[in-house]
């Protein structure tokens, strides 16, 4: 194969995409260059992308950059492919606060600090705080943000002790430690996806923890597994109030938010 419809009549897996890498071309241009030659140099890349998607490495990680909700960020193999469902907790948070109002939010277990840098661009009157376990998670985060955010290393609220939100957020890890959907994600960061026998020892840590950094009537949102919300809202029954829950674009449980009580 030598031109790029000689590619694209192929059936390997996310050739297009591939091409648009290699060339620096988007979908239109490779259609309308169709007859263009790669040269040996860019067969030589494309073929070692090829390869490296065919032993399962996912297109992001090739790339090295994945979009969420109006940016691109960069990602690496210690930090999460962004998935569109958390974008469900961007939207939630978006209508809690006045743009122009001086909020605290902290964003825990940040990653590749998708959460914490859309907020921030979005409403940059916003006092935003993301903290992770991962220095090489943090380093990713800090190479994404577009705006003033305080990056700070340790566990959950380790690095925050003494400081007050009115917003808590995190997408933390909720997947059992033995799940067969593990499987199919063995290039992500595995501490980044599992939580325990259950799941949920992560989403206990912040439930437990939150209303020691919550200002009054503060508010909790947290993304969850499919199958833990029930469990997650008895969590939260003891010091919480105003619990919604919510669906993602697939219709499943993914999100709730809740309120300090008083």
């Amino acid at each position: 194969m030598n031109t790029i419809q000689d590619y694209l009549s192929s059936d390997t897996i996310d050739i297009a995409l591939l091409l648009t890498l290699v060339l620096n071309k988007n979908t239109a241009e490779l259609i309308t260059h169709a007859d263009y030659c790669l040269t040996s140099a860019e067969q030589q890349t494309l073929q070692k992308f090829i390869q490296q998607r065919a032993d399962g490495t996912p297109f992001s990680y090739i790339s090295g950059t994945k979009g969420f909700y109006h940016l691109t960020f960069k990602v690496t193999t210690d930090t999460l492919i962004p998935r569109p469902e958390t974008e469900l907790l961007i939207d939630i948070a978006l209508t809690l606060f006045s743009k122009d109002t001086a909020c605290q939010i902290l964003d825990l277990g940040t990653g590749s600090g998708i959460i914490a840098i859309t907020l921030a661009d979005k409403n940059p009157h916003w006092q935003v705080v993301a903290t992770d376990y991962s220095h090489a998670a943090l380093e990713v985060a800090k190479a994404n943000a577009t705006s003033n955010i305080q990056f700070a290393q340790g566990s959950w609220f380790e690095p925050v002790n003494k400081q007050y939100f009115d917003l808590i957020i995190s997408n933390p890890p909720y997947i059992k430690e033995n799940d067969t959907h593990l499987k199919a994600l063995t290039f992500e960061p595995i501490s980044a996806l599992t939580a325990g026998q259950d799941g949920l020892s992560g989403l206990r840590i912040i439930i437990n923890n939150a209303p020691s950094h919550l200002n009054k009537n503060g508010y909790l949102l947290l993304e969850h597994g499919y199958d833990q919300q029930a469990t997650i809202i008895k969590l939260l029954a003891q010091n919480f109030t105003n619990i919604q829950t919510f669906k993602d674009y697939n219709q499943q449980n993914r999100a709730v938010l809740a309120q300090l009580k008083n």
